[in-house]
């Protein structure tokens, strides 16, 4: 049997390992699924290329003192979750690790200061999910649920224990309703979006429904108290089916504001840690009453709308009409209208004339996709050409993809005359190895 010593772990929570030369000198990396760093394991390689190898664990020889026994009986099969062997608070000191590492190999940047990480519940947090559904003829079943993991095949998996308990415990029924269903080969998916006290699906629907198929959703709704969306071809198309009347909504209590959102729009997944992203992002923000503010990427308002009770006046940008019209209903139903304005803007071709024609703005918060902002940063060094009394003073930057966050990093400070004062991770998803982040940049 083949044996290697884990040395650390790879983005996607695969042990990393080297072969030895025939010298005893570090040789050929490999990629271990399944090991943990200081460990020792058997390994069978089933891709090899002429640097590296991936491999799966075959047998522990040597056991991480970290190492844990995953709650989930589907752990390893589903693809949903790759870290829950390794103990929680090791999962965020990784993630830690991912980002400084991130910051220093990819953007030639280290932080002044490393936020304390921001983590919270590791079970039952998932409030948004999107489960696919397989009606299995072969073995005259439904299945729903995520996806085997590197597999299009959907994972025979009949609870989940990072969906809220009360949904994990919806999954078998909701199995058995499908299957009933006169449209069960063309229902293809079910997304999950939870709000205070409204449980939401989107049925993803290929053809239309029966008249008994609406009876069979009516009686799960009432027993399930779940409330049911349609969904014909794009996510524009959902729309309430029964009950009509119940508003899907999350609450950010710290600054009063009641979030009305759709299930298939983007909002945060965990809404415990955004709540504590939030008050994070704009204590570090530290927007005065007397200041003009940008939130650039702002979706239906999670940043914006907090920060109008905070500055003078905030301005939301983001790439679509039909998101900047949905924050800007937000605003007003909170009474926030006359400190918030909404622009719409392609953030990906931002120009440093466009940030000239829309003002001076003292501060700037930053979330965007996993793509990043890097013609945002661009704008911003082209800026300080253009007009360099305009480029904001401090810039909070809120990221899903520590590698564009670095990219990004090294542009604002080694030619838009930023310095990376704090950085630090964010357990948005615990179990995964997506590392969401922020960092703080001010102005030299």
């Amino acid at each position: 049997m083949k044996t290697i010593n884990i040395r650390s772990l790879d983005m996607d929570a695969r042990g990393v390992g080297h072969l030895e030369n025939e010298d005893g000198s570090p040789g050929k990396v490999v990629f271990v699924e399944g090991a943990l760093p200081g460990e020792e394991v058997g390994f069978q390689t089933f891709k090899k290329k002429a640097s590296w190898e991936a491999a799966t664990m075959t047998q522990l020889v040597r056991e991480s003192s970290q190492r844990v026994q995953p709650k989930c009986a589907y752990f390893g099969l589903c693809g949903g979750c790759s870290m829950q062997h390794l103990d929680a608070s090791a999962q965020v000191a990784m993630k830690q690790r991912v980002l400084e590492d991130n910051l220093w190999h990819l953007g030639k940047v280290k932080a002044d200061t490393m936020l304390r990480p921001i983590f919270g519940p590791t079970w039952g947090y998932r409030y948004r999910a999107r489960l696919s559904v397989r009606n299995v003829k072969k073995k005259a079943t439904v299945l729903v649920g995520f996806h085997e993991k590197k597999s299009r095949y959907v994972a025979n998996m009949e609870t989940c224990e990072i969906l809220p308990p009360h949904v994990s415990a919806m999954l078998m029924p909701l199995r058995g309703l499908v299957a009933s269903l006169s449209i069960v080969d063309e229902l293809p998916q079910i997304e999950l979006g939870i709000g205070e006290g409204v449980t939401a699906m989107v049925l993803r629907i290929l053809a239309p429904l029966s008249a008994e198929d609406e009876m069979k959703l009516r009686a799960f709704a009432d027993q399930y108290a779940v409330q049911w969306w349609l969904q014909t071809k794009g996510p524009e198309t959902a729309t309430p089916f029964y009950p009509e009347q119940s508003e899907l909504h999350y609450l950010l209590p710290e600054f009063g504001i009641k979030m009305p959102f759709k299930p298939t729009d983007f909002t945060q997944v965990n809404h415990h840690i955004n709540r504590v992203l939030v008050e994070r992002a704009l204590r570090m923000l530290d927007a005065q009453p007397d200041e003009r503010i940008a939130d650039l990427f702002c979706g239906l308002g999670n940043f914006t709308l907090p920060i109008a009770t905070m500055a003078r006046t905030v301005v939301g940008i983001e790439g679509s009409d039909t998101l900047t019209g949905r924050a800007q209903e937000n605003a007003l139903a909170n009474g926030l209208q006359d400190s918030t304005s909404f622009s719409t803007r392609n953030l990906f071709d931002i120009t440093a004339q466009d940030f000239i024609a829309l003002g001076k703005f003292d501060r700037f918060l930053v979330d965007p996709p996993r793509d990043g902002a890097m013609a945002v940063c661009q704008a911003l060094i082209d800026l300080g050409e253009l007009a360099p009394e305009l480029k904001p003073k401090r810039i909070v930057y809120v990221s899903c993809s520590p590698s564009t966050l670095a990219r990004d990093a090294g542009m604002l400070v080694g030619q838009a005359g930023y310095r990376l004062s704090f950085a630090g991770v964010v357990n948005m998803f615990p179990h995964t190895s997506h590392v969401e982040s922020m960092a703080v940049f001010d102005l030299m």
